[in-house]
This record gives C-alpha cells, structure tokens and sequence, in this order.
C-alpha cells in the first residue's frame, strides 16, 4: 500500500508542475499579446483558483457518488478507494456538469477580461 501511496503523490505533484508550467506558458502569452501586466496578474489569480479547485480537493473524499459527499467517509469506502487502481477520480455526470458550468463560466468570463 505504501509503494500505491507513493506512486498517487508523485503522480500528483507532476499533475500540478505540468499544471503550473502551462500557466505560466499561458501568462506569457498574454503578456506578450496584451502588453498588459495587470492581465497577466488576473490570469495568474485565474489560473492558480482553477488548479486549486481541481488538483487540490480530497480526491479520497470525493471520489464517491455525489450523495455520499455530504456524509463522512466510512472505513468500508477507504477500503475500497485504497484498493482502486487506474484513474484519480471516476467519472460522475453531477461533477462533470458542475465543474463544466463553473470553469467554463470563469473562462468566459477571463476570455471576454483579456480580450478587451
């Protein structure tokens, strides 16, 4: 289990340098396309609540159906998630639908800022 453990933290921290990577590819093209340091700084807050929001949440946690998100995680569930390979997180259509409408809200929202 330890040797799991291991390979899901090293498999996050490259997920969220790659992550921190393209953010700063993205704040310098804006810089150059804008010429505007007060754009960059609005990517960056952007960028970085958008990495928060996905690579930092308990995926442990949230990783079960939504109707299980409003009550603690039981040891049966950690059993379970513990003994899970394969992808970080499964595919519910809630949390797809959710964090469609907000991402994609507040990058309309950047877009139409940066753009301007």
């Amino acid at each position: 289990m330890a040797d799991n453990s291991n390979s899901n933290s090293n498999n996050n921290d490259a997920a969220l340098r790659g992550s921190l990577i393209a953010l700063a590819a993205v704040m310098a093209a804006v810089g150059i396309w804008t010429h505007s340091m007060r754009k960059v700084g609005v990517t960056y807050m952007v960028g970085m609540l958008g990495i928060a929001g996905i690579l930092l949440p308990d995926w442990d946690y949230f990783d079960r159906d939504y109707s299980r998100w409003f009550y603690p995680v039981t040891e049966q569930e950690k059993l379970a998630l513990s003994r899970r390979s394969g992808l970080r997180s499964r595919t519910y259509p809630l949390r797809l639908i959710g964090y469609s409408i907000v991402y994609g809200y507040g990058f309309y929202k950047w877009w139409k800022f940066v753009s301007s």
